[in-house]
């Protein structure tokens, strides 16, 4: 599988990686498995024996002791050098540089110029077929929340190839813009209602039962901050807190 400029992975960082492990286990029906790197704890999530994520601990990673669990989306190139350095071209930053996982790929951790995290990936080989969404456990859909999605999807237009798709009026909040990366399309851009939360991307799991995730949520001490609520397709989505505090989306029927 060869998929530059689409989004092929996905990591959480977390203060605690096995409660964690417990409670996305719980809530969305990840297996877990142990990496099997030397170097650290990273633990595989997976669906149908196939990894779709990973978590760590926030102590394993490094990086900014102030930093809080979160989840990242880390995006296929194949020259993560010319794409690293087109990224500051472009207005963004580069918030870590190039590291190497042996026999697994380069990664680096990158910002658009709103301030959006996320990553860049180079594999090392070619990248085993992985499950599809709407398939529970993948994930279905990508939002950036933006301080100005225009300039934004401008950044990622140049720097992946992206290119717009549906356009949804939401009134008072602005416009919904949909986004493709060489197909249908995967996600969504919209300026934030929250003016003091910085400019982020969310992940939306596919699971098969909105209002039954959405009691699993509720009864493994999770969170929900929005929903359910359908949107158009006829999908419901929820937006969660896990019980560290890290912000994630389930997107499914509703039975």
């Amino acid at each position: 599988m060869s998929n530059p400029g689409n989004f092929i992975w996905y990591e959480l960082l977390t203060s605690d990686a096995q409660a964690a492990e417990r409670f996305y286990s719980d809530v969305i029906g990840w297996n877990a498995q142990d990496s099997g790197n030397p170097d650290m704890k990273y633990t595989l999530l997976t669906v149908n024996q196939a990894p779709v994520a990973g978590l760590m601990a926030l102590s394993e990673a490094g990086g900014d002791p102030e930093m809080k669990p979160a989840w990242s989306g880390v995006i296929w190139t194949d020259d993560i050098d010319a794409k690293a350095a087109q990224v500051k071209e472009l207005g963004g930053k580069v918030l870590r540089d190039l590291g190497e996982i042996p026999n697994i790929g380069k990664f680096a951790v990158v910002a658009d110029p709103q301030g959006a995290a996320f990553q860049l990936f180079q594999p090392s080989g070619e990248q085993p077929d992985s499950p599809k969404p709407p398939t529970p456990g993948t994930i279905g859909w990508h939002e950036l929340h933006s301080s100005n999605w225009e300039n934004a999807f401008t950044f990622y237009s140049k720097l992946f190839g992206w290119t717009k798709d549906q356009a949804m009026d939401m009134g008072p909040m602005g416009t919904y813009q949909l986004f493709a990366a060489g197909g249908d399309a995967i996600g969504g851009m919209m300026n934030s209602q929250e003016p003091s939360t910085p400019p982020n991307w969310q992940f939306y799991v596919c699971v098969d039962n909105i209002t039954a995730a959405e009691d699993r949520v509720k009864s493994k001490d999770g969170q929900i901050l929005f929903g359910p609520q359908e949107v158009p397709g006829g999908a419901w989505i929820l937006q969660c807190l896990d019980p560290q505090g890290a912000k994630f989306c389930l997107v499914g029927p509703r039975a």
